[in-house]
């Protein structure tokens, strides 16, 4: 009850701005027309929900694999970690929200383009993040496989990445933050469905409560996927 207080704190005060009119209501609607908008409209936002939520969970999916596997072949040899890390570095410096349109062109309208959005803002943070603390191992822990004659690769997965899974855990908790808005980006540039599709065109028809119920359901949908990564990691203690 004490977690939730903030929230209905700023529920409350939005409530009071929204009621005394002090901004018209095709800028900030009250938060009861929005939800009398999320009730009148669920079907519609069931669906769109959907399909933004298949593409957030698909582009974390592959944007993890590939961001561990990049990370172990980075670890594994020292000629592909001198080029690809200061990639991944400079990488950090560019907007990746600038490359939807590009993307939009070279895929189309599909779900393609945003997927490959989400999956590019889940695989830089985990790979660069995984890597540091694969170099990070202990000097003592590696001396002791070097006693023992253990391969790179038993090292790696014995050793180095136990050292690594708290990296690896903040890491991705920081790119399950960010990965919904990959998703909705790419639908605000060019989709025919999704929930960032469907802000935008409850925007150009002046349903503000519905683009306000729209943006809920973001906001929640983040939420849940952080509370659900957390609880995952704590149970493997991570």
């Amino acid at each position: 009850m004490k977690r939730a207080a903030p929230f209905f704190a700023i529920l409350g005060f939005w409530q009071i701005v929204a009621s005394l009119q002090l901004l018209p209501a095709f800028v900030l609607p009250t938060p009861v027309s929005v939800l009398r908008a999320m009730i009148d409209n669920s079907e519609l936002l069931y669906h769109n929900t959907l399909v933004t939520l298949g593409e957030v969970l698909a582009g974390i999916a592959i944007g993890l694999f590939f961001g561990i596997a990049a990370a172990f072949i980075m670890m594994l040899s020292a000629g592909v970690r001198r080029v690809l890390r200061p990639v991944l570095t400079g990488s950090q410096a560019l907007p990746v929200f600038v490359l939807a349109p590009v993307l939009t062109i070279w895929f189309g309208y599909g779900a393609g383009p945003k997927i490959l959005m989400t999956v590019l803002l889940v695989f830089f943070p985990v790979a660069s993040g995984l890597l540091d603390g694969l170099l990070a191992t202990p000097a003592a822990t590696l001396d002791l496989a070097h006693i023992a004659k253990a391969s790179q690769w038993r090292t790696l997965i014995w050793l180095r990445l136990p050292h690594a899974l708290p990296q690896l855990g903040a890491s991705l908790r920081i790119a399950v933050t960010y990965a919904p808005t990959g998703a909705v980006i790419g639908e605000w540039v060019g989709a025919s469905k999704g929930l960032g599709y469907l802000m935008l065109m409850s925007n150009a028809r002046l349903r503000i409560d519905l683009m306000f119920a729209a943006l809920a359901l973001i906001v929640a949908m983040t939420l849940v996927l952080n509370i659900v990564t957390h609880r995952f990691l704590r149970r493997f203690e991570i």
